[in-house]
């Protein structure tokens, strides 16, 4: 199966082309400064009418790239981003790619607490889940017009190598090893919903290689786990002490205190899948 892969550099992207080479596809890496063999240098949002062809006209896309995270709140996701993803994604449709692999957000769901289903309306509270929901909408009219395969992956939190430093788990670890007394968080008590970005990309292989019209699903784990536990259990791995400075961040204003995914749909999705066991 030849898998094309857009932002093929980025954090999840890596791990990505890792887990398809793995798994025996062919992988044409896709980005604005890829190297290598089977890369192609390409800007969505100045993308040639030929792109599926310049991709190797592949089986499938996974499509990982979006710019300006993680800055949630910037206009920017729905006055440039979502025109220029859109004209991209409908020009591979029409150009002949029969299977989409596009990461969503939990963030579609908005305010809303506790365990997520996909059955549960989308009422996105900030611009970059308006924009990502806006874009499955659009291409499920295309759909209508345009028959072809779509999984909207709504991903949920994630962390391992490459992680952004600036994420919580990169800034811990930075503080550890510089043997900071102290770690500045907020309370730690709101519940989220993490996989390893391993476990996320391994996942989202498994989707592209499906031949099921999947839709939307949810990519978690399904267990709701909060932030201080998160933290502790990653000092606790590594053997070390620091004192947790609880409260020193406010909870964030764009998300609820608790929720997770649930993951019914996605084991759905994956059943008989090779190695798909949540």
């Amino acid at each position: 199966m030849k898998v094309a892969v857009t932002g093929s550099t980025g954090f999840i992207g890596r791990h990505v082309v890792a887990a398809l080479t793995a798994a025996g596809d062919e992988v044409i890496a896709v980005g604005r400064s890829v190297e290598g063999a089977n890369a192609v240098r390409l800007d969505i949002h100045d993308a040639p009418a030929d792109a599926y062809a310049r991709m190797g006209s592949p089986d499938a896309v996974i499509h990982l790239a979006w710019a300006g995270l993680p800055h949630y709140k910037s206009l920017h996701h729905f006055e440039s981003e979502l025109p220029a993803q859109y004209r991209f994604l409908s020009g591979l449709v029409r150009s002949g790619v029969k299977r989409l692999v596009v990461t969503g957000t939990c963030f579609e769901y908005g305010m809303q607490s506790g365990a997520l289903s996909e059955a549960m309306p989308a009422v996105p509270n900030n611009p970059y889940g308006f924009a990502k929901d806006s874009l499955r909408r659009q291409l499920q009219y295309l759909q209508a017009v345009q028959p072809f395969d779509l999984v909207w992956a709504r991903l949920f939190y994630m962390y391992g190598a490459g992680q952004a430093a600036n994420s919580l788990l990169p800034q811990l670890e930075a503080a550890l090893e510089r043997g900071d007394a102290s770690f500045n968080m907020s309370g730690g008590e709101q519940l989220r919903d993490y996989l390893p970005v391993s476990e996320i990309a391994r996942i989202l292989v498994l989707l592209a290689q499906s031949e099921r019209d999947v839709g939307v699903v949810n990519v978690c784990s399904g267990k709701p786990v909060s932030v201080r536990s998160l933290v502790e259990g990653f000092i606790a791995e590594r053997g070390a002490t620091i004192a947790l400075n609880r409260g020193h961040y406010p909870y964030p204003d764009y998300e609820p205190m608790a929720f997770w995914g649930d993951a019914t749909r996605l084991r759905s999705a994956l059943s008989g899948a090779s190695g798909s066991t949540l």
